[in-house]
């Protein structure tokens, strides 16, 4: 059964939403699910613009079907090569032979890398090259590392409708709720645009920054993602959380504490610095058990967070697994801007201190407070002054 909606006019959302899948890219939790977003325009041509995941090919193929009444497939847009939106295109081609394919020359080449039989159906396209489909004209633009090198984005002149591909998309399943103004979106969707960002596109800010220069040259009436909502109103507050992502800005003054506890001591310390923040008029606190929470919600709480506290037991005189893990994944995805506080917990010979201290100084534009807090075992009342001490710099350096 056929699920479609309206986009304007003559453009139509044939993509679907999976709610089964557990890991995107089996490795980030969706546990509200994901949509795949594909778009069908209706011109004197008939337009596809990217394809879907495998696992909701045949919901995809319906609405195609649906939308077409009888009509031949022109062209087929692709966007982006990877598999989550690239993987029907051969089922595609077998339904409607007459197809050709409108893409990069990268992407043509993946293509041919994953297997894909589409010899004398490309159509390879240059930075700045038009089509005209009938009254629709489009202009493509190349979007290289947002976040693959063979991207594009096609903007429809007539229109003003951006197909954006993997830039301004978000984890979570659309259920019925097309548009971003059908949503409480800053309530209901912003924590997952962000983990979705800073998790997929997030090592690639300076291109980012080099697309949205670009999009600051078009009418951009339109957004039409692949993953998320379609954006058709309030276009700036989505271009500002772009912006503030891709160039490293924090999202908000607060301070987040993670923290690596095997016996609840170092937690306690984690707590005691927390209570101190709150008691200083810093509320705007979160707390995070380094062990208990997937690194995906840690990096995408990072970017928002202006203040960063790393309080980690010492684990075989090595900082411990899950923290090391999070701090890698902090510098695997460019990590920088933020203000970083450390605290180490050992019994015999804290080291855990010194090392994230190591790690954190190749990372840039960070800063470290000098003040760090080492503590053996479990709090004492002579380590409360140390904590006030550093609940104070902390405040002091917000200023």
């Amino acid at each position: 059964m056929y699920c479609v909606r309206k986009v304007t006019e003559d453009l139509y959302w044939v993509g679907g939403n999976d709610h089964r899948l557990t890991l995107f890219e089996n490795i980030h939790p969706i546990p509200q699910g994901v949509s795949y977003n594909s778009y069908l325009l209706l011109d004197e041509k008939t337009v596809l613009f990217d394809t879907v995941d495998w696992s909701i090919c045949r919901q995809f193929l319906e609405n195609i079907k649906q939308v077409l009444h009888g009509r031949d497939l022109d062209y087929m847009v692709i966007n982006h090569m990877e598999p989550d939106h690239a993987a029907c295109i051969e089922e595609i081609i077998l339904r409607y032979p007459n197809v050709k394919i409108v893409c990069t020359e990268k992407a043509a080449l993946f293509m041919h890398q994953f297997g894909f039989h589409i010899d004398g159906k490309l159509l390879e396209v240059k930075e700045g090259d038009s089509m005209s489909f009938g009254k629709h004209n489009v202009v493509f633009v190349f979007a290289p590392m947002v976040h693959w090198p063979e991207a594009m984005v096609t903007f429809d002149t007539t229109n003003g409708v951006l197909f954006s591909a993997d830039a301004f998309g978000s984890f979570k399943s659309l259920d019925g709720k097309l548009f971003n103004d059908e949503t409480n979106f800053d309530r209901d969707w912003i924590d997952e645009a962000r983990r979705y960002y800073t998790n997929i596109v997030g090592k690639y800010g300076p291109h980012v920054q080099d697309l949205l220069k670009k999009a600051g040259t078009i009418d951009i009436k339109i957004i039409c993602p692949l993953h998320g909502p379609v954006w058709r109103n309030d276009l700036g507050y989505l271009l500002d959380k772009y912006n503030k992502w891709s160039s490293y800005e924090p999202e908000v003054k607060g301070v987040m504490i993670v923290y690596g506890t095997m016996y609840g001591n170092t937690e306690a310390a984690a707590n005691d610095l927390a209570t101190r923040l709150v008691e200083k008029g810093m509320t705007n606190v979160v707390m995070y058990d380094v062990s208990k929470t997937h690194v995906s919600y840690l990096i995408s709480e990072t970017f928002k967070y202006s203040h960063v506290v790393l309080a980690s037991v010492t684990y075989n005189l090595k900082i411990y697994p899950p923290m090391l893990n999070y701090i890698m994944d902090m510098k695997a995805l460019n990590v920088q801007k933020r203000t970083f506080t450390l605290i180490e917990n050992g019994s015999w010979a804290p080291q855990s201190g010194k090392l994230m201290r190591e790690l954190l100084d190749d990372m840039k534009e960070i800063t470290i407070l000098d003040n760090e807090v080492s503590v053996n075992s479990a709090m004492k009342v002579d380590d409360m002054e140390l904590m006030d001490d550093l609940s104070q710099s902390i405040i002091e350096s917000m200023k």
